[in-house]
């Protein structure tokens, strides 16, 4: 990954992009522009204005074609790169599950510029696309409103977020969620720590009116908030050290209201096409190996609910619990779900199925001396 890395760094931060290029262009048009006003206003400048336009495009021109080459040689070397870290598979055993959704496709792409603040990209990308059915317009003016709020958070500025939460605060306590709670008590220490001594009486006021509906629950952070008062000066050197406020408090804060806002419409905090292209991404020099070790051995894999190989993913993409039956090693689904037999233990259904051979008597389990009947198994869900 690291020769991608090094040609990306070279497209974005290097002399190999555009804006070179683009000012370029613009100086032309620019010379373009005074040239036709220059003969508008004296004709009879025709002739010397067109002359000296002439050398100077072709100056122009040429600045702006040596800046694209940069950006041309840049963008093959970094598809050079790409190509020679992820080898073209050859398999012709794949599904395509999304092959015939691309309806879907546009839909996830809409939704993850809109999520990203990019209202008016998105937009267009909405009617180039052909979008019918789109992202609805109740969601568009969530998403607006979640990222004036995130830019506010951004600036450090709390009011919009709090009242936001105060609006919908018996939703957010519905969910337990300690959002607003954590809005007020950074909104306490900024007005505590960040103004003068005259200010502290802002802050104990400030504490007093907005505290009071979270006496029950956080009484003992409430306590120690109260207690800063006293090591204003020293806060590092006291017991409440913990409380200091820095950058991380504030990234804290932000994820931690749109994971909030976004689980109030229903959705996830991360975008899905984002998810599943990093997912897919780390997944993908795995699947190649799979296709390459397949090839060789002239196999083929034709189960398109479960994956030949495990792929190890980062925690924060596994969304639910699994189970694999300890007796039969599957990995349980919707139609083959974990039962829990009598005695405690857990199998798949099928095994369960074989352990009575299909016909309903009973069995023995195989972790312990108990038996029982297979309709005495109830299904779990984790």
């Amino acid at each position: 990954m690291d020769a991608i890395e090094k040609e990306l760094d070279k497209l974005t931060n290097g002399g190999a992009n555009l804006s070179k290029s683009i000012k370029d262009i613009d100086k032309c048009l620019e010379m373009l522009m005074d040239a036709r006003t220059t003969i508008e206003n004296d004709p009879t400048a025709t002739v010397p204005t067109l002359q000296a336009l002439e050398s100077q495009l072709k100056t122009g021109f040429q600045l702006a074609n040596d800046s694209l080459k940069g950006l041309h040689g840049g963008i093959t070397k970094y598809g050079k790169a790409l190509d020679k870290k992820f080898k073209h598979s050859t398999n012709e055993n794949t599904f395509g599950a999304l092959a015939n959704r691309q309806p879907l496709i546009n839909r996830a792409i809409q939704m993850h510029l809109l999520r990203e603040g990019n209202f008016e990209i998105a937009e267009t990308f909405a009617k180039e696309a052909g979008i019918i059915e789109g992202v609805p317009s109740v969601l568009d003016i969530e998403f607006r409103e979640l990222f004036s709020i995130q830019e506010s958070l951004r600036r450090k500025e709390l009011k919009p977020a709090i009242e936001w939460a105060e609006k919908r605060r018996d939703l957010l306590e519905s969910r337990a969620t300690n959002l607003e709670f954590e809005l007020h008590r950074l909104q306490y220490m900024i007005l505590l720590f960040q103004g003068t001594p005259d200010d502290i009486p802002n802050a104990l006021a400030y504490a007093k009116a907005q505290f009071g509906p979270f006496q029950k629950k956080y009484l003992t952070e409430i306590s120690q908030l109260a207690g800063c008062v006293v090591w204003r000066e020293k806060l590092s050197m006291s017991p409440y050290a913990a409380l200091i406020q820095d950058e991380s408090s504030w990234q804290s804060i932000i994820e931690s209201f749109t994971t909030e806002f976004c689980a109030l419409l229903r959705l996830s905090a991360e975008s899905p096409l984002y998810v599943a292209t990093t997912a897919g991404a780390i997944a993908l020099p795995t699947f190649n190996k799979m296709a390459t070790i397949m090839k060789a051995k002239k196999t083929e894999w034709t189960s398109q609910n479960e994956l030949p190989v495990e792929v190890p993913l980062p925690d924060k993409f596994k969304y639910h619990s699994i189970f694999v039956c300890p007796v039969s090693k599957e990995q349980t689904t919707d139609s083959n779900p974990p039962m829990m037999i009598p005695c405690g233990h857990v199998l798949a259904k099928d095994t369960v199925q074989k352990l009575a051979r299909g016909t309903g008597s009973r069995y023995k389990c195989p972790y312990c001396p108990a038996d029982s009947l297979p309709k005495e198994a109830r299904e779990i869900y984790l």
